[in-house]
Parts: C-alpha cells; sequence; structure tokens
C-alpha cells in the first residue's frame, strides 16, 4: 500500500515533460475552463448556504441563553458542512463533465508512454460522459455515506484530529480512483475497473494526495489540478496495467 501511494505521488515528477513534450496544454482548456466555472458555482452556492444552514442548526436550541454562542458555532458547523460537501462535490462534477476531452487525451499519453499506438480505442464522447457519471456518482454517494461517521467521530474531543487526517485520505481515494478511470475505462468494464482501483488503492490514494494538496493553492490549484492529475494517474496506471 505505502508502495502504491509512492508511486501514485511520484508520476507527478514526469508530469511536466510529458505534457510539453506532447503538447498537451491545448487540449486541456476545456477541462481547466469546466474547472474554474464549477468552483465559482460551488463557492457562489457555499456563501449563500452557509448562513441559512447555520440558522437552521441553532434553530433547535429553544432556550434564550447562550443563544448568540449557539448561533455562531451553528454558523461556523454549517460553513464547516458546505465547504467539506463542496471539495466532495467539486473533483466529481468536474471528473464527470471532463470525461469526453480526458479520455482522448489519456490515450495520447498512454500511446506515447508504450511507444506505439495502442489498437484499443477510447468511447465515443458520450459514452465517455456515461461511464464518467457513473463513476462519479457512485464515489459521490460512498464518499457521502463515509463521511458522516467520520465527521461524528470528530465530535469527540482529542482524538477528532484523526477524523480530518481519514477525512482527507478518504477524499484523495476517491479522487485518484476518478482520475485513473479515464485510463481504465480503455482497458476494462466498469466493473473490472472498481476492482482494479481496490487492487491498486495505494496508487489511487497516491494520486488523490496531490490532488487535494493543489488544490490549497488559490486559484491556480483549482484550474491546473485536473490536468496534471489526470496525466500522473495516466503514468502510473500504464505502467501497472503493463506489469
Amino acid at each position: 500500500m505505502l508502495k502504491g501511494v509512492y508511486q501514485g505521488c511520484s508520476a507527478y515528477s514526469e508530469v511536466y515533460e510529458i505534457i510539453s513534450r506532447l503538447k498537451l496544454w491545448k487540449f486541456f482548456v476545456i477541462p481547466m475552463l469546466i474547472s474554474f466555472l464549477v468552483f465559482s458555482m460551488i463557492l457562489v452556492v457555499s456563501f449563500s448556504l452557509s448562513s441559512s444552514i447555520g440558522s437552521y442548526i441553532a434553530s433547535f436550541w429553544s432556550w434564550d441563553f447562550g443563544q448568540e454562542t449557539i448561533h455562531a458555532i451553528s454558523r461556523f458547523f454549517g460553513g464547516l458542512l458546505i465547504i467539506i460537501f463542496g471539495f466532495i462535490s467539486f473533483k466529481h462534477i468536474i471528473m464527470a463533465l471532463s470525461a469526453p476531452f480526458m479520455g482522448p487525451i489519456s490515450k495520447i499519453i498512454e500511446d506515447d508512454i508504450n511507444g506505439v499506438v495502442s489498437q484499443v480505442k477510447t468511447s465515443t464522447p458520450s459514452g465517455l460522459l456515461m461511464r464518467g457519471i457513473r463513476i462519479s456518482l457512485r464515489n459521490l454517494l460512498r464518499e457521502l455515506v463515509l463521511s458522516i461517521p467520520i465527521l461524528l467521530f470528530g465530535l469527540i474531543p482529542v482524538v477528532g484530529f484523526f477524523s480530518v487526517v481519514m477525512l482527507f485520505l478518504m477524499q484523495a481515494y476517491f479522487a485518484g480512483f476518478g482520475n485513473m478511470d479515464y485510463t481504465l475505462e480503455r482497458h476494462f468494464s466498469y466493473q473490472k475497473s472498481v476492482f482494479f482501483v481496490k487492487k491498486n488503492k495505494g496508487i489511487a490514494m497516491g494520486n488523490g494526495i496531490v490532488f487535494m494538496l493543489f488544490l490549497l493553492i488559490p486559484f491556480l490549484g483549482v484550474i491546473l489540478v485536473h490536468p496534471l492529475s489526470v496525466t500522473a494517474a495516466t503514468i502510473v496506471t500504464v505502467k501497472s496495467i503493463n506489469k
């Protein structure tokens, strides 16, 4: 597992050279635009909903004493929930919508790594979109279900810190999963792709860890994270398939 995490992370060291040599930046324009628009939309919705959710949570406190404190805490947790849900939603939305563009780019990278033009064809744009939506919905639902007990675990004093780490690693895994599937789509069925990622969960997590850290970079992180992470995921996934 740790070896896989290292492989997933270290693949990013080859990304810039491959993108530059194959002149891929022009192909990434639309996915980068999708990332920017989706992030902007989520940001606007988050700001508008955080106060409402905080007020709703605070409404359960019917006593007069401590209302200001309860309202402040409720607004904080309301904002935190929106941020977490926004992070979760962002990656799955962009991965689904970008599938028709990232699939062909992934194939270009795979052909370069293998040194031959692969006879395995990428699906049609509509097929890639449907595959992307299916994978993203699957991962989104699982991530939301797993996030609830982790957040509740975070309310426990002292050990709450570990919930942050667990939440981060879980999001990283599903981010890496989505990035790897652009390559897996050409080789495996839906079920076999899920099995492949489970077998190589360290690689998915490693790719996703860097993905999540990139999102912490203001503005540029949101725009560049998807092209860089998909390129890295393609590199390490192709090498894993070729073993």
